[in-house]
């Protein structure tokens, strides 16, 4: 990406380096919004600013005042190619310094904090001992904080490395006065390890099991943090590397190997059995079957064939396929996918900005509680030593890092696990809406149905065949362009393989077709034309037609050589999910209610497979709007399943809005949500999800709030010693980001062996 691709949107997106808690992020937000004209969203947990601005938004200006606050800020870099950039990413340098540091701070830790807890472990001298293994540990494994302490303040700010590394080096200097000028350096000093503090020490007692120890579960729980992070955005990076790196160019009749950004629109290029499809496009030639379970989650290969639309990263599981490219690159819906997970990533639920607002305010609080907590201990006539304790245990358990990863951790693993299942969401606003939601509202065709004619009954006439009836019926039906026509040429040769090719044809406008066939005159079409020819049903196919038409299908009447020989009856299918779909709804407690074009019995027929109990039908495209708003003004919250084009309207009307992802693309952009594959279960998974990352965030955020509001005033009273207020803290945030991460088993609702075989993985 070039600065003056990104000058030309008036937004961009900024790496952001050196966060280490919500109240960074926090602090970044409100510099970069004190920009005229500039609006900006830190995330701590994806560490990405998004910024909106003028057009001519100068990216250099940004970067300059993040680093201003004490950060650093660079533009996203292009896609990392293996063979271009051997070595590490800079995500998993940083990763191995922390384990390094970790390491180091644990190997030193572990005797202070034994000889500092076991009393017989506390030899003459055991003190410098202690003091020369722990100050290693505070000195370079903690001078992250150290240093991002002192830049912070600096900027006249404080953050949470501002509590540790004030409690730290307190502790640690505390020590160094006790050891040299008090009593504690003295032979055979013994103190016992205390969960509380004891209020009775002078100079005689040392801290260095708190310096070192609260750096070491410090570093602990930022790597398993940073960890967990990296785990959590796993799903978006695996997306992003779905796609072929290289593709066969079709040129001047050869096949040329390419890498993928040199392959344009209109290029043609093959594709052989096992390969990915290095773009979207429509083959050219060929036929085969596409495995697209990567993008969609489903995991039956779907048939093609010349003319078809096919996408790119789908993996081609059958004969060789030439493909005319139509979306290369960023547009490609692999490319869109990704952009639709990291906006929503990136972005912030409403809940979560409370969240930074309490995070932005709750550092200098707890240094004025632990400025106040030591000044009551004095005031009360304890020691200097146990108020100074009390106030360092009140910093180090204030830091609020679980409340900062309690919302964006979840939103992180639930649209990534969402974008794994096909199920996009568009932005973390989205998962109050779903919460709200009572009624959903489907579309009939394309979303309940196939959405295409089928060929789903085939009455004989006496004495006839089926499979001459199929043969000549399909034959001729098989030279029309008329989708009916094509349905049953289509259910013929499903059952028979081939046709024979009609002798002559002809298209009778509004009445059907005839034409010779294998030496046969056929006609095929309405009972009128039949009758014209003197060809009337009888009475049995004349029930048979009428019984298909009472239930909203559509009769084709067929007959030859002077006779009526039979009836093919086609409808637009049921999906065989869709009855399965309407139940999980249901159990969501969600009212479904079908919304259709179609004439009342037709719909009433398909509401009826389905286990739909309400039906709006006769409905006008351009009215489809109207229905939501009056189910609106009832009171309802109302979510909209569509996939056309006339579906748009009442997708944005609609409070959640759900695309079927096989739909029109104008669909698409006015939902909330989009189901890549075109099954209506995967709207239950969507709101299922949804809900389900609500509740987690929501479960964090209680967690994160209640053990800040718990844990400050025992530390304040004396209850908690800092060492373990340093191991308690860090435990929070690995909970927390232990908890979001159980969003990655979502595998959708009531699946039962499906869902215990995708747990298992």
């Amino acid at each position: 990406m070039t600065t003056e691709d990104v000058i030309g949107t008036g937004s961009l997106e900024l790496r952001i380096g050196g966060m280490t808690c919500a109240s960074c992020a926090s602090r970044i937000e409100k510099k970069l919004n004190k920009l005229e004209g500039v609006t900006a969203s830190v995330n701590y947990a994806t560490e990405k600013a998004s910024v909106t601005g003028p057009a001519d938004l100068d990216p250099q200006l940004l970067i300059a005042e993040v680093e201003r606050t004490g950060y650093t800020a660079s533009l996203p870099a292009p896609p990392r190619r293996e063979e271009d950039e051997p070595g590490e990413p800079p995500e998993d340098a940083e990763l191995r310094g922390l384990r390094q540091r970790l390491i180091g701070s644990a190997v030193l830790s572990l005797p202070v904090i034994a000889m500092a807890m076991i009393p017989a472990l506390q030899f003459d001298y055991w003190g410098f001992a202690s003091l020369a293994l722990a100050a290693p540990v505070v000195v370079w494994a903690g001078w992250p904080f150290h240093r991002a302490a002192w830049m912070n303040l600096r900027h006249g700010a404080a953050t949470m490395d501002t509590l540790v590394s004030v409690g730290t080096t307190a502790a640690m200097l505390w020590s160094i006065v006790a050891l040299f000028f008090g009593t504690a350096g003295e032979p055979g000093v013994v103190h016992p390890f205390e969960l509380t503090i004891s209020r009775t020490d002078g100079l005689g007692h040392i801290y260095l099991e708190v310096a070192a120890g609260v750096i070491t579960f410090i570093l602990m729980g930022r790597y398993f943090e940073k960890r967990s992070k990296r785990r959590a955005g796993a799903a978006l990076r695996a997306l992003l590397e779905l796609g072929a790196k290289e593709v066969s160019l079709l040129r001047e009749g050869r096949e040329q190997r390419v890498p993928v950004e040199q392959l344009s629109v209109g290029d043609e290029f093959v594709v052989r059995p096992g390969e990915k499809l290095a773009a979207d496009g429509v083959i050219v030639s060929g036929n085969s079957a596409i495995d697209a379970s990567m993008l969609t989650g489903e995991s039956l290969p779907v048939e093609v064939a010349e003319g078809d639309a096919v996408t790119g990263a789908t993996v081609n599981a059958g004969g060789r396929l030439i493909v005319r490219a139509t979306r290369v690159g960023s547009d490609t819906q692999l490319a869109q996918m990704a952009r639709m997970v990291e906006d929503a990533q990136s972005g912030k639920a409403e809940i979560q900005r409370l969240a930074d607002r309490v995070s932005g305010v709750f550092v200098p609080i707890a240094i004025a509680i632990a400025v106040a907590t030591l000044g009551a201990w004095i005031g009360a006539g304890f020691p200097l030593s146990a108020g100074f304790t009390a106030a360092v245990a009140v910093l180090i358990i204030a830091c609020p890092c679980a409340l900062g990863l309690a919302t964006p951790t979840a939103l992180l693993v639930g649209t990534g696990r969402g974008a794994q299942l096909g199920v996009l969401i568009k932005g973390p606003e989205i998962l109050e809406s779903t919460r709200r939601v009572d009624t959903i509202v489907l579309d009939k065709t394309g979303t309940v149905t196939a959405g295409r004619m089928t060929l789903t009954g085939v009455i004989t006439g006496e004495g006839v065949e089926r499979a001459d009836l199929l043969r000549l019926a399909g034959a001729l039906e098989d030279a029309s362009e008329h989708p009916i026509a094509q349905a049953i040429a289509t259910g013929a040769r499903d059952e028979l393989d081939t046709l024979p090719v009609p002798e002559s044809f002809e298209n009778l406008e509004g009445r059907g077709v005839q034409g010779v066939v294998e030496g046969h005159a056929v006609l095929a079409g309405r009972e009128a034309l039949l009758e014209d020819w003197a060809q009337p049903l009888d009475d049995a196919l004349l029930r048979a037609k009428r019984e298909a038409e009472a239930e909203g299908r559509t009769a084709i009447a067929v007959g030859w050589d002077g006779r009526a020989r039979g009836v093919l009856v086609v409808s637009d299918q049921i999906k065989p999910t869709s009855a399965e779909a309407v139940r999980r709804l249901v159990e969501l407690g969600l009212t479904p209610i079908l919304l259709t074009g179609d004439n009342q019995t037709v719909a009433e027929q398909v509401a009826d497979e389905v286990g739909i109990e309400r039906v709006i039908a006769e409905v006008l495209p351009r009215d489809k709007v109207d229905v939501i708003a009056r189910l609106q003004g009832e009171g309802k919250v109302v979510a909209m399943v569509g996939d056309g084009v006339n579906d748009a309207p009442a997708l944005a009307q609609a409070d959640l809005g759900l695309a079927m992802g096989t739909g029109t693309d104008v669909a698409i952009e006015a939902a909330d949500i989009t189901l890549v594959r075109g099954d209506l279960r995967a709207a239950a998974d969507a709101i299922a999800l949804a809900r389900r990352t609500l509740r987690t965030i929501k479960t964090n955020l209680f967690w994160a709030f209640s053990y800040n509001t718990a844990a400050i005033p025992l530390a304040a009273f004396g209850l908690l010693n800092p060492m373990l207020a340093g191991a308690a803290m860090a435990l929070s945030s690995v909970f927390v980001v232990s908890n979001s991460l159980r969003l990655r088993t979502f595998a959708g609702i009531d699946k039962g062996a499906l869902h215990d075989g995708l747990s298992a993985r």
